[in-house]
């Protein structure tokens, strides 16, 4: 499973409960709780053509996370190794998101799932 994917498991999980659910007052869609913006940044960089309402669609929602990832979670853009906790805090806030302070609860939850995870493949 490729770190994108096992993130978006986790993130799922944290979002959602794996659940395709609307949230922020209709701004978020699908398991990933995912935002109109970060579409329309996939499918600007990629060509693509997901609707925000494709979102709902697991598949749809995993293929935007990973190619949402790949243009923000960069070394290039962070000066440094991309952690497991950049791509949660890019994915929760944006592309500076690494860097907001709002996004460090989060992070603390996703690491958490993470944490779980890795036990309880022990």
């Amino acid at each position: 499973m490729s770190t994108n994917a096992l993130l978006a498991a986790i993130l799922m999980q944290v979002e959602t409960g794996n659940r395709p659910l609307v949230g922020d007052h209709g701004r978020a869609i699908g398991p990933l709780q995912v935002h109109a913006a970060a579409v329309a940044d996939v499918n600007r960089a990629f060509g693509t053509t997901y609707k925000h309402a494709d979102m709902m669609d697991r598949d749809a929602a995993v293929a935007v996370l990973d190619r949402y990832l790949w243009l923000y979670a960069q070394p290039r853009r962070l000066g440094r190794a991309v952690t497991d906790e950049d791509r949660a805090r890019i994915w929760n806030g944006g592309p500076n998101g690494w860097k907001k302070k709002a996004t460090e609860a989060y992070a603390k939850r996703v690491a958490k799932q993470l944490s779980r995870r890795s036990a309880g493949r022990k």
